[in-house]
């Protein structure tokens, strides 16, 4: 029988994290990290990346893997992942992956389109220009009007996302919504995918108190050691946007704080909203560690 890829995600803040350690010592197996923010070695507390504690001596791939100055995509992280799960494949029969990137999930599951582009160093300083004069909107309205469905869906604060997307639209002349669904690819391994799920209020609450945190572990401190990466695409997101906005003065602590905490939650309602749209995802509260262990059992 083929391994199996046990995919565990849902939205940030929801309990990923100590489940799948539960769940990879239970498997005496390993994890594979899609959270894309959580690969950058410099980014920490803003990114909520697992503590060596948390980690609990469970192998986490792809967590401190690449440094905020390269660039890194879904089509990377899709090569990257198949490579190593032929690895993991030899000495586990079941492998855990997991993290809240949609994309790059979807990536490893279903693949690309051959004709998906590459990066073009020449359009991306060209939208970088567009973004450092007129602001993150030039980029909203210009993914609107090229992929109004992948606007929908898109983390509309996430300029990496915003940057990648109008990217692949204008290089490839089709939206990338046509290329995210086209035919899904063979994999040499099974995939059995479960979401978790709380109460949409519980959630909030979640993540109003992780931002809190995050502030008095240092996020500020952190940000601030960050500056001279600002314009790195990795930095241009949740977390990391609104604190360089206070150091330039446009808004003050507080308010960045509470725009972190809004944008947090936003980005936690379009996740939901991503992995609802498949049929695919079996959902559980992340406190049913034991009904999870016999869904996976009876599908090993």
């Amino acid at each position: 029988m083929l391994p199996l890829l046990v995919v565990i995600t849902g939205p940030t803040a929801v309990g990923k994290t100590k489940l799948c350690v539960e769940l990879a010592k239970h498997f005496n197996t390993e994890i594979i990290n899609a959270d894309s923010r959580q690969f950058f070695k410099e980014l920490t507390i803003g990114t909520a990346k697992p503590t060596t504690e948390e980690m609990q001596n469970v192998t986490h791939h792809f967590v401190d893997s690449l440094s905020v100055s390269q660039d890194y995509n879904a089509t990377n992280y899709e090569k990257d992942v198949l490579i190593l799960l032929n690895h993991l494949f030899t000495r586990h029969s079941l492998v855990i992956l997991t993290g809240g990137s949609g994309l790059y999930i979807d990536a490893v599951c279903n693949g690309f389109d051959d004709d998906i582009p590459a990066g073009n160093a020449d359009l991306r300083n060209e939208l970088e220009m567009l973004y450092s004069k007129y602001g993150i909107e030039i980029l909203q309205q210009k993914l609107e009007q090229l992929d109004p469905e992948m606007f929908s869906e898109i983390d509309k604060n996430n300029v990496n996302r915003l940057f990648r997307a109008i990217e692949v639209c204008m290089l490839s002349k089709k939206t990338y919504t046509q290329l995210r669904t086209g035919k899904k690819q063979k994999r040499p391994f099974r995939i059995l995918k479960i979401a978790l799920t709380r109460n949409i209020e519980e959630l909030y609450e979640r993540i109003n108190t992780r931002v809190d945190s995050m502030i008095e572990n240092g996020l500020i401190t952190e940000v601030a050691q960050l500056e001279k990466f600002k314009s790195k695409n990795a930095l241009k997101t949740v977390g990391y946007s609104e604190i360089f906005d206070f150091f330039d003065g446009k808004i003050d602590k507080d308010t960045a704080v509470k725009k972190i905490k809004v944008n947090t939650r936003r980005y936690a309602k379009k996740q939901i909203l991503w992995f609802k749209k498949s049929n695919d995802y079996t959902w559980f509260h992340p406190n049913e560690k034991e009904k999870i262990i016999s869904f996976i059992n009876s599908n090993k």
